[in-house]
């Protein structure tokens, strides 16, 4: 049983752009299945429009209509979200009548983030990794379940229902609401987020790797130069040991790191973002022998790990369902010849990984460093609750859109097919010609469609 959540604070402002925006704290419990526990605070900023008509009169009775609410909940593991105001789509959610709520999840952006120092004031380091068991989707929904009744409270019972919006892990969290609470959802929207429904993630490693090997082949083709600079790159950083070269923030840039740089090839421009770093790299090591501190600081920026350490040492429990996760990827990726770093053989181009979190970070990320034994704990952890209930998705009642992109690297397509047969009454639009951030890339375009599935009819 959820209960509504303690309103703390609700300020709004009117920002350009025609909005207003309203921020917005609450309080929930820590573990939901004990309401006495530690209060965890939330953050939210809600966007309404912000209009100033000719007649005064009618601009007080539309600030008072009872809206309906969309919440949109953010990818990650572990990312905060943006303003309303800084996402061009907002102005469509509201000029369909909505007023959109954008929640940062438990952890994260304001909601009670999660650091190292954070973290040290709950105790020692099993109390630590039991209190971190507390942030994923089941919580998380939960949350937001609590946050709706508290904002719905003086609504009829018949517009209390809200809609939801999930991008990558938020489509996650969305799958995991439809399962718990599907009576508090109007409809449900996933851009890129119908997840596997696994109870471990090695087989999500599996075909993850696959994907990662095709986007490596397709950077390579794009950028044959690059085979070279890549090996030039990691010969040099493991010349004297993976500690030798240093960031400015204390960190350790490794090859292993280095290579991590393919995580971003799962974006629009991606690929090329990644050239533009090996270029840099190249270029200092042929002009000077050393990377400067301009291009390690830009490569050190590439890198989520640090400021966002949910999406490190939780990125693997997000599919476990009694069963423990035990450094998946790593284990995975030790059975694939192909991501052996060796830079003496000129066989084979170097291969960079994706969205994969591995032990040795632990040793190489400075916020990090000070977290190896909770990552250990929730790595071994078996305990995992269930986060989807398939005998609720097949008789699901909730209108539901997917944009399932073909292409997308980090959310294999397969499984969101397999995901959205077992959800009752789920319509997808599915695309080649999109990656995984296309609510953000493609906006116009990808929205449209998933409009489309709602509002129009195929015959």
């Amino acid at each position: 049983m959820v209960s509504a959540a303690k309103i703390i604070e609700q300020r709004s402002h009117i920002v350009p752009g025609k909005l207003k925006i309203t921020e917005h704290f609450f309080e929930v419990p820590t573990h939901w299945n004990k309401p006495d526990s530690r209060p965890l605070r939330l953050f939210a900023r809600s966007a309404r429009k912000a209009e100033k008509p000719a007649d005064p009169s009618s601009g007080e009775e539309e600030a008072k209509k009872q809206l309906p609410w969309m919440v949109f909940l953010q990818g990650g593991p572990g990312f905060g979200c943006r303003s309303p105001h800084e996402m061009p789509w907002v102005h469509q959610v509201l000029d369909r009548g909505y007023q959109l709520i954008c929640l940062d999840q438990r952890g994260t952006g304001l909601s009670s983030p999660v650091s190292a120092s954070t973290l040290g004031l709950r105790g020692n380091d099993e109390t630590q990794a039991n209190y971190l068991k507390s942030f994923r989707a089941d919580s998380i929904v939960k949350d937001c379940e609590a946050v709706r009744l508290a904002l719905t409270e003086e609504y009829p019972e018949e517009k209390k229902q809200w809609s939801v919006v999930g991008q990558s892990f938020g489509g996650f969290c969305i799958t995991t609401y439809l399962s718990m609470f599907p009576q508090g959802l109007r409809e449900a929207f996933f851009f890129g987020g119908l997840p596997p429904l696994v109870n471990n993630p090695d087989e999500v490693y599996k075909k993850a790797f696959k994907k990662v090997v095709e986007r490596n082949e397709a950077y390579y083709r794009k950028y044959p130069e690059d085979v070279a600079r890549v090996r030039q790159i990691v010969t040099l950083l493991q010349r004297f040991g993976d500690s030798t070269v240093r960031l400015s923030g204390e960190g350790s840039l490794s090859a292993r790191r280095f290579l991590q740089l393919g995580i971003n090839f799962g974006f629009h421009g991606g690929i090329d973002t990644v050239h533009e770093l090996v270029l840099r790299a190249s270029n200092d090591l042929d002009v000077f022998g050393h990377l400067t501190r301009p291009t390690r600081s830009a490569i050190e920026a590439a890198f989520p790990f640090d400021d966002h350490i949910i999406y490190a040492i939780l990125h693997e429990p997000i599919y476990c369902q009694g069963q423990p996760a035990n450094w998946s990827a790593h284990r995975i990726r030790e059975t694939l010849p192909a991501f052996h770093l060796d830079p003496s053989s000129t066989a084979s181009p170097l291969y960079f990984t994706g969205e994969m979190v591995f032990p040795w970070m632990l040793d190489d990320y400075t916020e990090l460093r000070g977290l190896k034994q909770q990552a250990e704990l929730l790595a071994a952890a078996d305990d995992w609750p269930a986060l989807y209930d398939e005998e609720q998705l097949a008789r699901n009642e909730v209108p539901t859109y997917a944009a399932v992109y073909m292409e997308d690297m980090y959310v294999d397509f397969d499984y969101s097919l397999q995901t959205a047969a077992k959800i009752k009454g789920c319509k997808t639009y599915i695309t080649n010609v999109m990656y995984h951030d296309a609510v953000r890339s493609r906006m116009d375009e990808v929205w449209r469609n998933v409009w489309a599935l709602r509002d129009d009819v195929i015959d």
